[in-house]
């Protein structure tokens, strides 16, 4: 009897890919979802969300989110990229920005401003730091320990002599992970809107948000 070993290398080849095929989506699954499924429960949670409202988000019953967080079922890659796509959805409308962290109460100074004026200005408001303003452009910053310097070394008499670069500037919207990346190199970051400076930020009111008892 002659076998087609051409047929049967074809059959053998498309059922080795169709296990390939699965063995890639599992494998997806391990590197590839944010969270794992024992997570869903707890996010869930943090976020504020009962079951029935996240299978809504999701796209799947009540009863398979219930399942899921008991362990009592594994669900397919499909429903579980469904489930986490909405979670990471959730979590990102979740996530504090740079409008949440703040101060409206701007205090500022121009170049042309003697140091003097500065020092007074900022024991007055007791702060630390200001940005330099001209013609409602930042042009700089100021800080107490540029100041102690300046005078330590005789140097200059106005701000514009001693003042130190721009701090950056982000919007409203911008994530708390940058903010935090950007307060490791800069005292100070400023917020801005269509232009218009609105806030600023500060490890100080970074720290206030994060730790609040």
């Amino acid at each position: 009897m002659l076998v087609n070993s051409h047929a049967t290398f074809s059959r053998t080849s498309h059922l080795t890919a169709n296990r390939l095929n699965l063995l890639n989506d599992n494998q997806y699954i391990d590197n590839k979802m944010p969270y794992e499924l024992e997570e869903i429960k707890k996010i869930r949670k943090k976020i504020g969300m009962t079951q029935t409202e996240l299978a809504n988000r999701a796209g799947v019953s009540q009863s398979l989110i219930a399942k899921i967080e008991s362990g009592r079922i594994d669900p397919t890659y499909t429903k579980t990229k469904k489930i986490f796509t909405a979670l990471s959805d959730l979590e990102k409308k979740e996530e504090i920005k740079a409008e949440q962290l703040m101060t409206t109460r701007v205090v500022s100074v121009n170049s042309s401003t003697a140091i003097k004026e500065a020092i007074s200005k900022m024991r007055k408001s007791q702060i630390s730091q200001m940005p330099v303003i001209d013609d409602s452009k930042l042009i700089g910053m100021i800080s107490e320990s540029t100041i102690l310097d300046a005078l330590l070394k005789s140097k200059g008499k106005l701000v514009k002599e001693v003042m130190q670069e721009a701090p950056p500037i982000v919007s409203k919207a911008t994530s708390i992970q940058v903010v935090s990346n950007l307060l490791k190199h800069y005292p100070i970051v400023v917020v801005s809107e269509e232009g218009k400076l609105v806030g600023l930020i500060t490890k100080s009111d970074l720290l206030g948000k994060l730790y609040k008892g």
